[in-house]
């Protein structure tokens, strides 16, 4: 199985791109820049291209079920964004209480339950949580830990994987019937040396992507914790792939380019744009979340 070599297909050179989402109803890629507060969506079929300004930094965006509007990850807790007038509303804070913190990456489960995470925004305090929410409200499910990304769902629904950045590691647990987490479990350990998990993705075999910041690649791994693919890109920090296109084949990755100086980026004059490349096994399309 060897994968197509990245092509960049967007030139942002943007600080920190993040969350790339497949949308099978409008068949377009929608991600988001933290840093700059920005959605961007491109449709590449056409090649069209469309941004929105975000009121806040802002981690995800993840459709809403039967709807054309998107949950969207803010700084100051979930909102919701409609892309006909670029509107954000509030849904729910998690986290009042914690200022510095913001959310950072999310999934949506089959049941359209969103999990969600959130982080010191400064990357050092272990302020980190992982949330559910659901018909019946938000409800803590995990942390603290200083950098939360993912989590990501097994096809069956079954298992959430989540990751602590900083400390390499990607854990595994099951979800229970009611929807709260058993035991978590060590999936894999990456060796700080080799570059930091960021955000996972889940393919049709439940095989888990993830982009590595500082690593250079992005790297597929089997369920039973086994690295199975890497993908090499001209750029050092990849922060999260989704799988999409008409046959769910092709693998769309965010980059970041904030860590660089002006001599790291003359060397990676690619920093910070949108990748694209074909993989053998296709995705899953994401379900949409299903709002109270």
């Amino acid at each position: 199985m060897t994968a197509s070599e990245p092509q960049s297909i967007w030139a942002l050179n943007a600080p920190l791109l993040e969350g790339p989402l497949w949308h099978p109803a409008n068949q377009a890629l929608w991600f988001v820049c933290i840093k700059t507060q920005a959605v961007y969506r491109l449709d590449p079929a056409t090649g069209a291209r469309a941004s929105w300004p975000a009121p806040q930094e802002i981690g995800f965006i993840v459709p809403v079920e039967g709807a054309k509007t998107f949950v969207a990850g803010l700084q100051g807790g979930l909102h919701l964004f409609d892309p006909a007038d670029g509107s954000f509303t509030p849904l729910a804070d998690p986290e009042p209480h914690l200022p510095t913190n913001r959310l950072n990456d999310a999934t949506v489960d089959p049941q359209g339950r969103l999990w969600f995470g959130t982080m010191d925004n400064v990357e050092q305090s272990a302020t980190g949580h992982f949330y559910r929410y659901d018909g019946s409200g938000t409800h803590l499910v995990s942390g603290p830990i200083p950098i939360t990304n993912g989590p990501a769902v097994s096809p069956d629904g079954r298992i959430l994987y989540h990751v602590d950045t900083l400390g390499g590691d990607i854990f595994a647990a099951d979800i229970l019937a009611d929807g709260s987490l058993g035991p978590s479990r060590l999936f894999v350990h990456i060796d700080p040396a080799e570059g930091y998990p960021d955000g996972p993705s889940i393919d049709s075999e439940g095989h888990l992507w993830v982009g590595l910041f500082f690593g250079g690649c992005a790297r597929r791994y089997a369920p039973d914790g086994r690295l199975v693919e890497t993908v090499t890109f001209p750029v050092s920090s990849i922060t999260k792939v989704a799988l999409g296109g008409p046959d769910m084949r092709t693998a769309f990755a965010t980059t970041a380019a904030k860590h660089l100086d002006a001599e790291g980026r003359a060397r990676e004059p690619l920093a910070g744009n949108l990748f694209s490349f074909r993989v053998d096994v296709p995705g899953l399309p994401t379900p949409g979340v299903r709002l109270a």
